[in-house]
C-alpha cells in the first residue's frame, strides 16, 4: 500500500512538473507580454491586427494549417557587415590598395581572402560590402577606413538558415505571439515557415495561392483549397475580387472564381504575418555606426 501511494505519489509529482513548464510557464510569460517599441524609433510593436486578420486566424486554426507550417523564424547568431558608402577624395584603386594594407593587420587576416576576392572585379560602384566580422573587429575596421578618408557603415545581419531561406530578417521572439489567441508555433515544416509570410506576398498572391498553390509554386505539396472560394457565373460584369488565374488552372469560359469571406479573411491573417521590425531582443539594426563620429 505505501509503495503504491509512492508510486503515485511520483508521478503526480512528475506529470505536474512538466504540466508547468510546458503549459503554466508559457502562458504566465505571454500573458504578461506588453507591446514594445520598434529599435531607434518612438513606432509601436506588434499593432493590434484588424478584424478581418483576427478572424482570419481561427480559419487558420479550423484548417490545421499548423500542421504543415510553422510560424517561428530560429537564428544562430548575428554579424557585423560592412559597407563602403564613400570614397571622399579617393579613388577606386587607390582603395583596393589600403583595403590590402588593411589585411596585413592580425584582427583582419581571417578575412584576407574573402576580401580580396570582393574587391578584384570592384569598378567603384558604391555601396559595396567589405567583409562580415565581429563587433569588436567591425568598430576596429571603420575607424581605420574613415581615417584613410573613406566612409563606411555597420549594419546588424541575423544569421542562421531560416534567415537564408529568406523567411525572416531575425528570429521569433514573444512580442511576435502578443495578439495571437491560440499561438500556433508548429513543429513540422511540410510547407515554408510563415512568420514573416505577409512581408514576401501580396494579397492576390495569398489568393490565388490558396485556391491553386501548384499555379504559384511548382510541385507544391500543398492541397488546394477551394472550398474557401466560389466558381460561379459571370454576371453583367466580372467580380472585382475574381481571381487572375494561368489557364491550366482557370475556370471554364463564362466563369470566375470569387473568394468567400474565409478566403479574405484568411489571407488578411496571412498578410498580418510581418516580423520584419528590429526589436530590442532580437535587432537587425541599419546603420547602428555614426561614419562621421566611429
Amino acid at each position: 500500500m505505501k509503495t503504491g501511494f509512492r508510486v503515485f505519489l511520483a508521478a503526480f509529482i512528475a506529470l505536474g512538473a512538466s504540466w508547468c513548464g510546458f503549459v503554466l510557464a508559457p502562458v504566465l510569460q505571454l500573458g504578461t507580454e506588453k507591446q514594445t517599441t520598434v529599435l531607434n524609433s518612438s513606432d509601436i510593436y506588434p499593432e493590434q491586427r484588424p478584424g478581418a486578420a483576427t478572424l482570419g486566424l481561427q480559419v487558420y486554426r479550423a484548417n490545421d494549417c499548423a500542421a504543415c507550417h510553422t510560424t517561428q523564424v530560429r537564428q544562430d547568431g548575428v554579424t557585423c557587415q560592412i559597407s563602403l558608402t564613400s570614397l571622399g577624395k579617393n579613388e577606386p584603386a587607390e582603395f583596393k590598395k589600403f583595403i590590402a594594407s588593411l589585411l596585413e593587420l592580425p584582427q583582419f587576416r581571417a578575412c584576407s581572402n574573402s576580401v580580396t576576392a570582393e574587391f578584384q572585379a570592384w569598378n567603384g560602384e558604391l555601396p559595396e560590402t567589405v567583409t562580415n566580422l565581429d563587433a569588436d573587429e567591425a568598430g576596429d575596421m571603420i575607424q581605420h577606413i574613415n581615417a584613410g578618408g573613406c566612409k563606411a557603415e555597420v549594419q546588424v545581419v541575423a544569421t542562421g538558415a531560416d534567415i537564408a531561406r529568406g523567411w525572416g530578417s531575425r528570429r521569433s521572439v514573444a512580442e511576435d505571439f502578443l495578439w495571437d489567441d491560440p499561438v500556433q508555433l508548429g513543429d513540422i515544416r511540410v510547407g515554408p515557415d510563415l512568420a514573416n509570410v505577409g512581408a514576401r506576398y501580396d494579397l492576390n498572391w495569398q489568393l490565388q495561392h490558396l485556391y491553386a498553390p501548384q499555379s504559384l509554386v511548382k510541385n507544391s505539396a500543398m492541397p488546394p483549397f477551394r472550398f474557401l472560394f466560389q466558381v460561379r457565373k459571370i454576371g453583367s460584369t466580372p467580380s472585382p475580387d475574381a481571381l487572375n488565374l494561368p489557364a491550366a488552372f482557370a475556370p471554364p469560359a463564362g466563369y470566375e472564381v470569387v473568394p468567400t469571406d474565409d478566403a479574405k479573411n484568411l489571407a488578411a491573417y496571412l498578410l498580418s504575418l510581418r516580423a520584419d521590425v528590429p526589436l530590442y531582443d532580437a535587432p537587425f539594426t541599419r546603420e547602428i555606426v555614426d561614419t562621421n563620429n566611429p
